[in-house]
């Protein structure tokens, strides 16, 4: 059956999820994950899109991004494309990095914003080996804490939803956070309607 097209629009909230290539690892050390970030916040500033969340894996990449006026698809081809050029000649190597064309799943923002960013950050958690979540250094969870990070994060949308004082706040999604350990992979957030939308029908 012939993938359906992607929708886009500005304003739009995407889950993305990248892969390596027959699930190979795109990352072999912390230089690689620091170049693929410095491409995240390169594309960031210049597409003006926002930033949610995002976790580097081993082999996988999740990123909660909001579109501007320039569409998704233009974004992570600029970041995609040019972190692959970036890691054959490192390497040497020639041929795709990535698994096909990244999956993105359009979300209903009211729904499920706060459960993706807290879905997104437990990633390390959940590995065949857990690591701990907290002191992760490849994830934004931190820069919702207040530290800094490589990749500009839009934390206003999430922080406020647990108190208008930034202290408050930062505590009440700290145990939103630990409230979600041990939950695992959770299936329902790629049940999608129509293989694209993580929303009811009157969302789609």
């Amino acid at each position: 059956m012939a993938r359906k097209p992607r929708v886009e629009f500005e304003g739009a909230l995407y889950h993305v999820i990248v892969r390596g290539n027959h699930r190979r690892d795109i990352f072999r050390d912390q230089s690689d994950r620091v170049a693929y970030l410095d491409r995240m916040e390169h594309y960031r500033e210049r597409y003006r899109c926002i930033v949610y969340a995002y976790v580097l894996m081993s082999n996988h990449v999740h990123l909660l991004i909001e579109t501007g006026a320039v569409g998704l698809s233009k974004i992570m081809q600029g970041i995609q494309f040019s972190y692959t050029q970036r890691y054959n000649r490192r390497y040497r190597v020639v041929g795709h990095l990535f698994q096909g064309r990244y999956k993105s799943i359009l979300c209903d923002r009211d729904a499920y914003l706060l459960e993706l960013v807290r879905y997104i950050h437990l990633n390390p958690a959940r590995m065949k080996r857990p690591q701990n979540p907290w002191k992760y250094r490849w994830s934004s969870h931190r820069v919702l804490l207040g530290e800094p990070g490589p990749v500009t994060i839009q934390t206003t949308s999430v922080l406020k939803q647990f108190g208008s004082n930034s202290s408050v706040a930062r505590r009440g999604y700290l145990a939103f956070m630990k409230e979600g350990l041990g939950q695992g992979h959770l299936e329902r957030f790629y049940h999608t309607l129509e293989q694209r939308f993580l929303g009811d029908e009157q969302f789609v």
